[in-house]
């Protein structure tokens, strides 16, 4: 654990950057982050439109958010958390809770380094990941280098309600 007057305690966790006793800072936490999003979705098949949620930073932790812009009809979330929930039991995450709102499903976990990750779904029907950090070193954050898979709609907040169909995921059918 480090601790500090401004920062509080936080864990120890590696950078990729450091050897031992070296600690993450925020901007690494990001990285991290944006390569557990990317796993989940280049897991889900057929492939989803995403865009970029706000990047957002504490005292000494930082999120990052995906947005789905596939509409996924209500008929397939139970494929689509499923899917989703497998692949983070496979990754040796640990399932928190899961929420089965038929409306507002959810699914939250914790990797074994402690990165807080999470599907919900939103109004609209719109699905969300996020992935939350332990608290690091405090650094600036860059934007993620990740390409959305669809439109970026940068400079536009908030985002649209999911706009794109896809055959599989908007299909009124299980």
């Amino acid at each position: 654990m480090f601790c500090g007057p401004l920062l509080g305690c936080a864990q120890d966790i590696t950078s990729a950057n450091g050897g031992e006793g070296t600690r993450m800072d925020m901007q690494e936490a990001a990285e991290r982050e944006d390569k557990i999003l990317d796993a989940v979705l280049e897991e889900l098949r057929p492939s989803l439109s995403w865009a970029h949620g706000p990047t957002s930073t504490g005292a000494c932790d930082v999120s990052r958010m995906r947005a789905v812009m596939t509409v996924v009809s209500a008929e397939r979330r139970g494929n689509f958390l499923g899917v989703v929930e497998r692949f983070w039991r496979k990754s040796e995450y640990r399932i928190k809770s899961v929420n089965k709102d038929v409306e507002f499903p959810a699914i939250y976990a914790r990797t074994s380094d402690g990165f807080g990750v999470s599907l919900s779904f939103g109004g609209g029907g719109q699905a969300f990941f996020e992935a939350d950090s332990p608290c690091v070193e405090k650094s600036g954050v860059a934007e993620s280098t990740t390409p959305p898979n669809g439109p970026a709609y940068e400079g536009v907040y908030p985002l649209p309600r999911p706009n794109i169909r896809s055959a599989f995921w908007s299909a009124g059918a299980p």
